[in-house]
């Protein structure tokens, strides 16, 4: 009877067992079945990975072309060179090659070429001839892949405009920064079969996702006008022996800028090189330091005291609220007394009666201090904020530094005095160039920018590039009398060197000390524009610590008449023949 029970329970548990069995082995089985039917695309998706070897292959950066349509950020073809450790067969002899070809150091090559890694770069940016050299060794384990290298045609024209990029294509300063997104591009990549060791099956070959290519950026830069700009700032800084020259060219209606100057430029081929006679004994920090320094545009990243050029401001913001009219007199006996200063005239004896006309066209520190009195700080403050002197320009550049201005409970009647006539504070050239143009054009504060459109290969336009315009800046009645007195200022008055026959110009001089005043060091400007009836062309030219005669109407106002002389006939605002027959009729009588 108890064998009976033993049995019988023995049978139970190899029962159980048997099911257990049973259910996990079908448990296995649907498992087995779920993941080869309904997961197979997945795994096989992960089997495929573990044996598939991806390499990058770089998109070609987009162009960048100036408004006729010419090429000046463009691509050269270079090769990047890497090595497959587990496909290698011979490291001396691929160290040898490469150490050879790329002419590196044998110790570099060899440390980059025993790693253990899934692909190892020996070198980028070498140049297709010796990609080619390499590739005809038909080394196995060694990679030769297409690349990219920026390149820019007309070398440091524009440089600190236009920027550079890094050894990633990626833009590292100016306009090459800023529109990065659209220059870039996708990268493509090369996909490699290999086996469980690593190595490469070469039944397998090769699949290729190809790069998008990036985009074209148009600007309102002109080449020819750069050009010669640059030419002019460079002559400038040779003859006074300046520290720099900054010119800017601007049209004051919709702020596209057509050049932007900033003597001494740097190679764009070559931005890494130290400038002439800079010690090559120098830490990396100095040296970055250095680099850092020879990048940065003065036009929109250094502020400045602006002189007399302040004063189309001081003017403007006169007559809109009334203070003064043309036919307003001031009294000029070559100094005025402000609390305990004595704020001196350049014209030492003084320049008597005068209306506010001749006090502008004569450039008069007291008329001008006088205004500012009528003013008030709190008005006069009230309309540099309306100018929008207080607020960034919004340029599509990189860095632009603000308005460096006295708090308005910090104006004193000196500090009001100072300010009037473009000392005590500091703002950049852009600021003043548009600043002036919205004066000027009618009292449209426009947006001084590059960038006007962004184009695909197929050359669709991908984005047009606007900017906000702010209205009502000075009434239509402000500007028009500013334009007449700024144009009696060249045909008349202190800015006559920036005059030039048969075409109306307005402009304003300015001569200013740099930080300390000790140093007894000076900036030179002028601010020219034509036609002063329709300005269509607003230039300034800024000359940093020139050597000998520093007066911004002797040396500055010249650049800017060369430069109308020649880029007024070509943007058609004039016609040669026009001019060389009003210099003709002039030199006869």
């Amino acid at each position: 009877m108890w064998d009976e029970r033993n049995r019988l329970a023995n049978r139970k548990k190899i029962l159980v067992i048997f099911l257990g069995c049973f259910l996990l082995f079908l448990l296995l089985f649907v498992r087995l079945i779920y993941l080869m039917v309904w997961q197979s695309d997945y795994y096989g998706k992960r089997a495929t990975d573990l044996h598939e070897r991806e390499r990058n292959i770089k998109a070609a950066r987009g162009q960048i072309v100036d408004c006729n349509g010419t090429v000046i950020a463009d691509n050269r073809s270079v090769c990047t060179i890497s090595v497959i450790h587990n496909q290698i067969e011979d490291p001396e002899k691929v160290i040898e090659v490469l150490s050879k070809e790329l002419g590196m150091p044998e110790d570099t090559v060899r440390k980059r070429v025993e790693k253990y890694s899934s692909i190892e770069r020996i070198k980028s940016n070498v140049s297709k001839e010796i990609g080619d050299s390499i590739r005809a060794y038909d080394l196995p384990g060694v990679k030769v892949d297409e690349d990219f290298k920026r390149y820019y045609p007309y070398g440091d024209l524009a440089s600190k405009v236009l920027g550079f990029t890094g050894s990633d294509n990626q833009g590292i300063i100016g306009l090459e920064v800023i529109y990065d997104e659209y220059l870039m591009g996708e990268p493509g990549t090369i996909l490699t079969m290999t086996d469980a060791r690593g190595v490469e099956v070469e039944t397998a070959g090769e699949r290729r996702i190809e790069p998008v290519d990036g985009n074209t950026l148009h600007l309102s830069l002109d080449v020819n006008i750069q050009s010669y700009a640059q030419q002019l700032a460079e002559q400038a800084m040779l003859a006074k022996e300046a520290q720099s020259v900054s010119i800017i060219v601007m049209n004051p209606q919709n702020g596209e800028i057509k050049a932007m100057v900033n003597v001494p430029e740097f190679d764009l081929n070559a931005p890494y090189d130290l400038p002439e006679g800079v010690s090559v004994d120098l830490s990396a920090e100095e040296k970055q330091n250095i680099l850092n320094q020879t990048w940065r545009n003065g036009c929109i990243n250094d502020t400045y005291e602006p002189g007399s050029t302040f004063k189309i401001i001081t003017a403007a913001a006169g007559l809109e609220a009334g203070v003064v009219s043309k036919e307003s007199t001031f009294s000029c006996p070559g100094f005025i007394i402000v609390d305990d200063r004595k704020i001196r005239c350049h014209k030492t004896n003084g320049h008597g009666s005068q209306d506010f006309v001749h006090a502008t066209m004569n450039s008069c520190n007291p008329a001008f201090v006088s205004l500012g009195m009528r003013l008030g700080a709190e008005t006069f403050y009230e309309y540099i904020e309306q100018f929008g002197l207080l607020k960034k320009t919004g340029i599509d550049l990189p860095g632009e530094a603000g308005t460096i201005m006295h708090k308005p409970e910090n104006i004193g009647p000196v500090e009001l005095a100072t300010v009037s006539f473009g000392q005590s504070f500091q703002i950049t050239p852009v600021q003043l160039i548009t600043t002036a143009s919205s004066i000027v054009n009618g009292g449209k504060r426009i947006t001084p920018h590059l960038g006007v459109k962004i184009t695909n290969k197929e050359g669709e336009v991908v984005k047009k590039l606007t900017y906000p315009v702010e209205e009502g800046i000075v009434s239509e009645q402000t500007s028009e009398t500013m334009r007449y007195m700024l144009e009696m200022v060249v045909s008349e008055g202190g800015g006559k060197n920036g005059k030039i026959e048969g075409v109306r110009i307005g402009g304003k001089t300015a001569t200013s000390q740099t930080l300390p005043r000790s140093e007894r060091q000076y900036i030179s400007s002028f601010l020219g524009f034509a036609p002063a009836d329709n300005p269509q062309v607003i230039a300034i030219a800024i000359i940093n610590r020139p050597q000998g005669t520093y007066y911004g109407g002797t040396i500055a106002a010249p650049i800017i008449r060369q430069l109308f002389e020649n880029i007024l006939p070509y943007l058609g605002i004039m016609d040669y023949n026009e001019i060389n027959k009003e210099k003709e009729e002039t030199d006869a009588s």
